[in-house]
């Protein structure tokens, strides 16, 4: 975990609440697997729905709450994404600092566990920070047709989601402890990473579906 304050540069600000960008923080633990994996598919799924590369009103990052600080991403990982025709090219992994948590309107982890460790950290995360699989179980709950149009700008929908969600934790259990976790593939053959990659695959169709209002091709 982070200590208090580090990270912060001196005369540093939070971004004003409502503005038009969107950030989503995607956490694992070395942030060379799990979390780099979930950035790049998000990304890359993102792109597909709206026709184009994401543009700078949602910027999607990553970092690890022991990241692996200017580490490449695991050879497997990137194996994965080239699976699914995502980019894994400059990559290189990040501590997961306060100002990451401080900056990011949704922080999406791997575990409760990484989710607790967020929380953790204060900066108000609570109420923006969810285990992925949590995510994707409220999202599935929520009427897209609530959620503001896409014409309001994409960091306005996505901030609806958000508060939807949040709003929608404590009805909305999961039926199992396990349930809402992606486990660490490290170390392991590259057919474990490619489950954990159609496994995160799977939990972020839903996300980017209301995100963009757009659903996958078929």
């Amino acid at each position: 975990m982070s200590p208090e304050g580090r990270g912060i540069a001196g005369g540093y600000r939070p971004p004003v609440a409502g503005g038009n960008t969107f950030r989503i923080l995607h956490v694992s633990t070395g942030n060379v697997c799990r979390s780099p994996i979930t950035e790049r598919l998000t990304r890359h799924a993102l792109s597909h729905r709206l026709g184009g590369p994401v543009t700078g009103d949602l910027i999607v990052e990553s970092a690890g709450t022991w990241g692996h600080e200017g580490a490449p991403m695991e050879a497997n990982a990137a194996a994965v994404l080239a699976d699914f025709g995502a980019d894994a090219s400059g990559f290189t992994g990040r501590e997961l600092l306060d100002e990451h948590v401080i900056r990011a309107d949704l922080v999406l982890t791997a575990t409760r566990d990484h989710r607790a460790q967020v929380i953790s950290m204060g900066h108000s995360a609570g109420l923006r920070t969810f285990t992925l699989k949590e995510f994707t179980r409220l999202v599935r709950a929520i009427d897209p047709a609530t959620l503001p149009p896409l014409d309001d700008g994409m960091a306005e929908r996505a901030r609806a989601l958000v508060r939807a969600a949040a709003a929608l934790r404590g009805w909305l259990l999961a039926p199992s402890p396990d349930a809402d976790e992606v486990y660490d593939p490290y170390g392991a053959p590259i057919t474990f990473f490619r489950s954990i990659g159609d496994e995160i695959n799977q939990a972020l169709d839903p996300v980017v579906t209301a995100l963009t209002g757009v659903t996958a091709a078929r």
